[in-house]
């Protein structure tokens, strides 16, 4: 597909690309549900992401085409546009609004997208569409923002314009992400450290649960709020500003003040993952994937048990790798409740994992979960491979 691209913009528009760009999905290796709780996250860029091609026009219209998608829309250069429906074109249409709005003179453009990103999989397909958007208006109208302008205006329109309050560590991976490196970003303060991660004779294996993650809202505000309740109450002998602040033991010292059972198992998770990132960092840098994979495992054990956001479909996926001699670790990925479990897999053993691993799912689930195979790979940029391709 990726190679039919060029040919598929000359189809829509009648013309040559001038310029295209990529960026890549996400995914968090381990420091699950603590992006709100100012502690530490360890997401990766993928090789999987958002293709954009692009040529300017003069007839002052903003053209939008997917490959992915049957929507499409032609739009006049305005003062500003509004979300339009649910529909995929909300994502750089909100990001030309911001564009417009903070001032900046634009021109007509033909955008053609592509993603290999599996939709709704908790890959953060929506964040990089809409940085792949921002990196090239700012290229191509040198609009001078940098790198983590542009991820934080990408925050602010998926929050605002489409209305998602989410954390700001998707769009962070999809613009910093480095081939072969994992990111240690502080959610709080935005600091992050790039570490060494050389996976080896290992490769990323992406087992999607294909379950619709109708309660994944829900619960994902109720453990907020319970993560707040424990805040709240530690508080009252801590001079702490996020539950992160604290360690186990600080936590084992001070847990009397948690009085509601529940509450409690959720600050456990949180500040054990905390410390599970920086434990993680150490085993990556040093090539230990085996140590890696062990706080994989124990990840996904503390937010099935502790943090209860998992499930079965999620639970049977690290259920079998458990089992299998070569995978290393593995864990849920994401919000939980549904989409992806990730799993490190011999590279030449994918293929025999991978029928493994869905036979056993289909078996006890009932139908087939959507397996992967992906590396750690760059951030958004310019896109190397040439139209004659």
């Amino acid at each position: 597909m990726k190679n039919n691209l060029y040919r598929e913009f000359k189809t829509f528009f009648n013309k040559e690309v001038e310029n295209s760009y990529f960026s890549p999905g996400r995914l968090n290796l381990i420091g699950e549900h603590i992006d709100y709780n100012g502690g530490l996250v360890m997401p990766c860029a993928i090789t999987l992401g958002s293709y954009l091609l692009t040529a300017p026009n003069n007839d002052g219209i903003f053209r939008f085409r997917s490959l992915n998608f049957k929507d499409t829309l032609d739009i006049k250069l305005q003062e500003g546009y509004q979300k339009s429906g649910e529909t995929w074109f909300n994502y750089p249409l909100g990001i030309i609004d911001y564009f417009i709005r903070d001032g900046h003179q634009l021109q007509g453009l033909d955008l053609l997208f592509y993603g290999d990103i599996p939709i709704g999989s908790g890959l953060s397909s929506s964040a990089s569409i809409e940085v792949v958007t921002a990196y090239a208006l700012n290229d191509l109208f040198g609009c001078g923002y940098s790198k983590l302008d542009l991820v934080k205006l990408s925050k602010q329109v998926e929050n605002i314009f489409i209305g998602v309050n989410s954390g700001i560590m998707d769009q962070f991976a999809v613009a910093f992400g480095e081939k072969d490196k994992a990111l240690m970003l502080n959610c709080d303060t935005l600091e992050y450290k790039a570490v060494d991660s050389n996976l080896g004779e290992h490769v990323l294996a992406i087992i999607n649960t294909n379950k619709p993650r109708k309660l994944a809202e829900s619960k994902y505000n109720e453990r907020v709020l319970e993560c707040q309740a424990a805040l709240k109450a530690l508080q009252q002998e801590l001079p702490i500003q996020n539950l992160c602040d604290i360690d186990r033991n600080m936590l084992e010292q001070h847990q009397h003040l948690i009085t509601d059972a529940v509450v409690l198992k959720r600050a456990k998770h949180v500040i054990e993952e905390n410390d599970r990132v920086k434990l993680a960092a150490v085993a990556l840098a040093g090539s230990d994937l085996a140590e890696f994979g062990r706080l994989m495992y124990a990840s996904h054990d503390s937010l099935k048990n502790l943090y209860e956001v998992s499930g079965k479909e999620l639970d049977t996926i690290v259920e079998y790798c458990s089992t299998d001699k070569n995978v290393a670790g593995a864990r849920m990925t994401g919000a939980g409740f549904g989409g992806c479990a990730i799993a490190l897999v011999k590279e030449s053993a994918f293929d025999n994992f991978s029928k493994a691993v869905t036979e056993y799912y289909t078996d006890k689930i009932g139908y087939p979960p959507s397996v992967y195979s992906s590396l750690i790979g760059d951030g958004v940029g310019l896109l190397k491979e040439m139209a004659n391709s």
